[in-house]
């Protein structure tokens, strides 16, 4: 054996490192449920740091309290992709990749939603492990769309993954040709489409959709995916940007606006209690119909204010002191805030309340009168409970949740009548 060979033969007679020994570094038993079937994997590794990765792979899925894989060969016949918020992707820390804004694409095994250490167990580049889901996923979509007596056509599966078919275009491209489609997934199981004359029984058929699914219970088996519809430009997919003078614009946002208050609710339940109080926020209507959040920050306390539309002040006893545009609080120089390290809508924590003086500066859009009269209507309060009865919803969409489903534990109020006209300078602030 010549000198290099033996050079080249180091690494191969080098001790490795046994999955015993790892394991027990890590503070794991080496009887972990389902590992022994994963051995030949880790044996096959034949450099010490890639079983240190594959130990510290397994001391992963643990600590996520998470059952180990199957072996790759058994696991990949499980495979389907999953479409969810992308708040809900950040707040569970499992494998994804990034679809469109607002929306997320995950792997599901079986019942579970893969971790990104299972593909380290498996020895799989993610981009394989994704196709390889689609595909499967691809194979079940045979079928076509069944159109509704609205018009407007849904996927006719109902497994699921119905949603995650928008991952496959050949599914739902040519629905409509020559026409600039709009589609809907308020559901997983749920996808919905229709040409642009039908965008308003789109926006209906959502709200019909949920609202079948809290008439049925399954508010916590099945809750809201995106009630914000979507718009083929080209071959991309993006979340409609409705502007003004389109007439489905206040709907729109409107849904966007619940999207943004569902994501808000579920971030309440990981904030630390010791930074503030979270701002309630609720949903308002104009008298032209242009739905607003409202953060309310009340003072005697640090406040977690979210990027509502506009910022109603109260203080220490609740008493309103007028609601302002929120993009001008720059000009409280004085009053900084700090951004709160968490998932999903960005919040900052400010521990000061500002002066009289200094709230006088904003931007208004209703004086302390107008604000505790729209705090006296039913469901305008911040905080409602969820089974609170809702004000009178006067526009679109006009199939819509009732109170206590999952989107719209604060109803949407619209402003008092001394509220109403132009006076209040009402804008687009998107």
């Amino acid at each position: 054996m010549g000198f290099f060979d033996r050079f080249r033969s180091r690494a191969d007679e080098a001790p490795l490192p046994s999955l015993a020994t790892l394991l027990e570094t890590r503070g794991l038993p080496a009887s972990l449920p389902g590992l022994e079937a994963l051995v030949p994997t880790f044996e096959a590794h034949r450099r010490a740091e890639e079983r240190e990765a594959w130990a510290d792979a397994v001391a992963e899925t643990h600590r996520l309290g998470l059952p180990l894989p199957e072996p790759w060969i058994d696991a990949q016949d499980h495979l389907l992709p999953e479409l969810v918020p992308t708040w809900r992707a950040e707040r569970e820390g499992r494998w994804s990749h990034a679809f469109i804004d607002g929306l997320t694409t995950r792997i599901r095994v079986a019942e579970v939603v893969m971790p990104a250490a299972w593909l380290r167990i498996w020895d799989q580049p993610a981009e394989d492990v994704l196709d390889l889901a689609l595909d499967q996923l691809r194979h079940r979509s045979e079928g076509a769309f069944v159109r509704l007596p609205s018009g407007i056509y849904q996927a006719p599966w109902h497994d699921g993954a119905d949603a995650a078919r928008l991952l496959l275009p050949e599914v739902w491209h040519g629905l409509f040709k020559d026409q600039h489609p709009f589609l809907a997934i308020p559901m997983a199981d749920t996808l919905l489409a229709a040409p642009q004359i039908l965008l308003p029984k789109l926006m209906e058929e959502v709200g019909r959709a949920l609202q079948a699914k809290s008439q049925a219970g399954s508010q916590a088996g099945a809750p809201p995916l995106q009630l914000a519809v979507l718009e083929r430009i080209g071959d991309k997919l993006v979340t409609a940007r409705l502007q003004e003078p389109h007439p489905m614009s206040a709907p729109q946002r409107e849904l966007k606006n619940m999207d943004f208050l569902e994501a808000l609710r579920n971030q309440e339940k990981d904030l630390d209690p010791e930074l503030g109080r979270p701002a309630p926020v609720l949903l308002l209507k104009t008298a032209q119909g242009k739905p607003l959040t409202m953060a309310t920050w009340t003072g005697g306390a640090p406040t977690l204010l979210p990027e509502a539309d506009l910022i109603g002040f109260a203080g220490p006893d609740g008493e309103p002191l007028g609601i302002y545009w929120r993009q001008s609080l720059p000009r409280m120089h004085e009053v900084r805030g700090t951004a709160v390290d968490i998932w999903g809508p960005r919040r900052v924590r400010y521990e000061g309340f500002p002066t009289a003086e200094q709230i006088a500066r904003l931007e208004p859009f209703a004086t302390a009168e107008q604000m505790k009269s729209l705090q006296a209507q039913p469901g305008a309060q911040p905080g409602a409970q969820p089974g609170a009865q809702p004000g009178p919803r006067p526009s679109a969409p006009k199939a819509v949740a009732p109170a206590g489903a999952p989107f719209s534990a604060q109803g949407a109020a619209p402003l008092p009548k001394h509220l109403r006209g132009a006076g209040l300078g009402v804008q687009d602030k998107d």
